[in-house]
């Protein structure tokens, strides 16, 4: 079953793999110009129908501005009773006013809607008489078909009276067809979509290739990185905020990888110095005790060495169980609530019981009035037995403050001594499983994980350890837990 879940793993992770990647470049523009041509196409639609209707519109104004110009014409020649057979004085008007590729339909047509007068256009929709219907419509502009093709035409008539008597009218026809056609505004339109779709994916292509330099520029960076290369160079002239902030991101990253990578082969190989000691030196010492070279009280001192020795290997060995099971969340915690300075006073009490050393000095300042928190009280004795340890180590003699006090949210936890503070330099990595200080690893033995292990412990129960000071004048790490 393993195997076959293992195949099915490796059958996707090849297809992962080979699956066909395209350029950033490739990508952004195609998609770009495709969404660039599809809104261009819909805005030229847009705008044609637009152009249509207003052309439309604006030459049926300019044919009912003609027909009452041509009525008033007839009246004005002759005032009494005009002969509607003889025309318009002055002739028609030219089509240029309407600006039409051809003359319109223009009747003059009497009462009963019979034609007197035309220009004379050839294929005219009606020959000597117009539909009294539409001559008598009370609408001014009408919109009918009309031939055997049924064409729709837009049909303006402009009454002709003489004393408030209509003796005819002027009737102008034009098929919807020509009065639309407005080519030169159609080709200006159209050169001019082509010309912001070319434009618009010039833009795009030089912006990706542009954007796209500096992510190749990491990713090849990434691959340096992953092949054991720290040693990268990336140009930080970028102008973009997020682009600049990129590169610099990853060239820090990769100067903390190189550093950490430095710090782990020096830390492993410290590990392995402090793992192999206490055993050698077992070793050694059962050696000369079988092969008879110490004996009486001798033979028993060594003995007691080795079990010194086997006990501080015991403490290594659990402490690195006891990291990896809170690195793996594999660790219960038992929460109850507990008196904040009764708890702080015992553990303080039992750590100085157990030391054997003079001259430290152990100062506790509690709270005025008692607080509550929720916590394994185990397990901050922990952490606190570990930073009383350091902070020994870190003095040898003088004294050791706890101070605790709180806020609105917070108890707090400090545990301050007078040595000569951790160097700056080292400061930013003692929360680092296995790193210990230059001074520390020669003076003292161990793993490297207590702070790390006590931070994880802190944060496990919804607080946190940090260093809050350290210079000259001493050090001081905090505990942070939440109130009740």
């Amino acid at each position: 079953m393993k195997l076959k879940r293992f195949g099915e793993w490796g059958i996707n992770l090849v297809f992962i793999k080979s699956k066909k990647r395209t350029p950033l470049n490739r990508y952004w523009t195609s998609r770009y110009l495709l969404t660039l041509c599809i809104g261009l196409i819909v805005i030229g639609l847009l705008s044609a129908l637009w152009i249509r209707n207003t052309t439309i519109e604006n030459r049926i104004n300019i044919m009912k501005l003609l027909t009452e110009d041509m009525a008033s014409r007839i009246v004005s020649d002759n005032e009494q009773r005009p002969p509607l057979g003889r025309g318009i004085p002055g002739g028609f008007p030219d089509r240029r006013w309407m600006d039409l590729e051809s003359e319109p339909f223009i009747y003059i047509v009497n009462t009963e809607g019979q034609v007197v007068s035309s220009n004379n256009r050839p294929m005219v929709p009606f020959d000597n008489y117009v539909n009294v219907n539409i001559v008598q419509s009370e609408e001014t502009v009408q919109k009918l078909p009309l031939g055997k093709d049924s064409i729709y035409f837009y049909i303006v008539k402009a009454p002709i009276s003489v004393d408030e008597n209509i003796i005819g009218w002027v009737v102008m026809f034009e098929s919807e067809i020509e009065l639309a056609k407005v080519n030169q505004e159609y080709t200006l339109l159209t050169i001019m979509i082509i010309s912001l779709a070319l434009l618009g994916w010039g833009a795009i292509y030089f912006l990706t290739k542009r954007l796209s330099r500096p992510i190749k520029e990491v990713a090849q960076a990434a691959k340096q990185v992953q092949e054991g290369d720290y040693r990268i160079h990336l140009p930080q002239n970028s102008k973009e905020e997020e682009v600049y902030e990129l590169v610099t991101s990853f060239k820090e990253m990769a100067n903390r990888l190189e550093q950490l990578e430095s710090l782990r082969t020096e830390l492993l190989a410290g590990v392995t110095h402090e793992l192999k000691t206490p055993v050698t030196s077992i070793s050694g010492l059962l050696q000369a005790i079988n092969d008879n070279v110490v004996s009486g009280d001798e033979a028993k001192e060594f003995i007691k060495i080795s079990l010194k020795e086997t006990t501080k290997m015991k403490t290594m060995v659990e402490d690195l169980l006891a990291f990896n099971s809170f690195a793996a969340n594999a660790v219960p915690l038992t929460i109850v609530k507990a008196n904040i300075n009764d708890l702080v006073e015992n553990i303080v009490y039992q750590w100085n019981v157990s030391q054997e050393e003079e001259g430290i000095r152990t100062t506790i300042s509690l709270l005025k009035n008692d607080s509550q928190i929720e916590i394994d009280t185990i397990r901050l004795e922990q952490i606190m037995i570990n930073l009383l340890n350091n902070a020994k180590q870190a003095i040898q003699e003088g004294e050791i403050q706890v101070n605790v006090s709180l806020d609105q949210y917070h108890v707090y936890i400090d545990i301050a001594d007078n040595g000569p503070g951790i160097p700056f330099k080292e400061q930013s990595f003692i929360f680092e499983r296995f790193y210990r200080g230059e001074e520390k690893k020669y003076k003292h033995r161990g793993l490297g994980l207590g702070l790390s292990l006590s931070k994880m412990i802190a944060q496990a129960m919804k607080g946190d350890l940090y260093l809050k000071q350290s210079d000259t004048t001493g050090t001081v790490f905090r505990i942070r837990l939440p109130r009740v």
